[in-house]
């Protein structure tokens, strides 16, 4: 998922060197959902090892 983050950060940043501005906005703010779905994963997976322990 990180991974997805990534491309549609790139993506966002070259549609905004290119002046797209609303692809830009759109990729950036669907970076921002999967970088914090992903943050939400990692740390509920953190927790899950901690207390597996």
């Amino acid at each position: 998922m990180l991974r997805w983050t990534i491309i549609f950060l790139i993506v966002a940043i070259i549609a905004a060197i290119f002046g797209f501005g609303g692809i830009a906005a759109g990729a950036a703010s669907i970076a921002k959902i999967l970088f914090y779905i992903f943050l939400v994963l990692f740390i509920i997976g953190l927790i899950m090892r901690l207390a597996k322990r």
